[in-house]
């Protein structure tokens, strides 16, 4: 009977080059860096998503939404509330469907994706900020490979095409 090979030891360095404690702390810091510029709108990564979403598909519903922003549905609904609280989105009945809710930015959610676009961006920039022009381009053309051949492992898949579909609205 053939032996097995020996485990490699277990060691912090092995946990500290693993892709998946890599990408966690990459998630940790570029959620840092997220609040960090974007304090002052008060707004989460996933808030902002959303409504970058509502704006680009007036009408959603949050089935759709969760689809189109690959996040967990149960969990959207708590910053749906919260977005509406800020009186950044409102909720409207479907005219086929009154018990479905279809999702609005309100004026003054539109006027702060506005005012925040520049502090997301200089967010995004300062994520890639150490690393030359073409380790950026590198990096993100790998990490969208990984992400789209990852896809159907996901917790909550990305299906903006399938919701966009089901909507009659072109993503």
């Amino acid at each position: 009977m053939p032996s097995k090979p020996p485990l490699p030891p277990i060691t912090m360095e092995a946990v500290y080059a693993a892709p998946g404690y890599l990408f966690r702390r990459m998630q940790q810091i570029a959620v840092s860096i997220f609040m960090e510029e974007c304090k002052a709108f008060d707004l989460t990564p996933v808030q902002y998503a959303a409504l970058i979403a509502i704006h680009t598909h007036p009408g959603i519903d949050a089935t759709r939404l969760s689809a189109v922003i690959a996040f967990d549905r149960s969990t959207l609904g708590s910053v749906i509330e919260r977005l509406q609280a800020k009186d950044f989105v409102e909720r409207k009945p479907a005219p086929e469907d009154k018990r479905i809710k279809l999702l609005y930015l309100t004026r003054q959610g539109a006027a702060i994706l506005r005012e925040i676009i520049p502090a997301v961006e200089r967010a995004q920039a300062r994520m890639l900020e150490p690393l030359k022009p073409t380790e950026r381009k590198a990096l993100m053309g790998l990490m969208s490979q990984l992400v789209d051949l990852n896809n159907e492992v996901s917790r909550v898949p990305l299906r903006a095409e399938d919701a966009l579909e089901h909507l009659g609205k072109a993503g």
